[in-house]
């Protein structure tokens, strides 16, 4: 894989390995869920869809989403879990 080059399939993969889990799919998107082991208050939704090659706003939106702080950790992040 190249750098942010990402299908949503993989970012879903990644996210279900960090405590995400799927909720429901939509059409061609996955709605994922993440609730913090001990903190109630935080509880993240995410939605990916399921394309072949995901664009660079869209990955943005959805690192925003999951509650990453930085953009480009998040992609190395995803290219080591995929």
């Amino acid at each position: 894989m190249d750098g942010r080059d990402f299908s949503g399939r993989d970012v879903v993969k990644a996210l279900t390995k960090n405590r995400f889990y799927i909720v429901d799919r939509t059409g061609s998107h996955v709605k994922l869920r993440y609730e913090h082991p001990t903190n109630d208050d935080d509880i993240r939704v995410v939605s990916v869809p399921m394309h072949g090659s995901l664009d660079t706003g869209t990955l943005r939106s959805i690192a925003d989403q999951a509650g990453a702080r930085d953009f480009d950790a998040f992609c190395r992040w995803v290219d080591r879990q995929a």
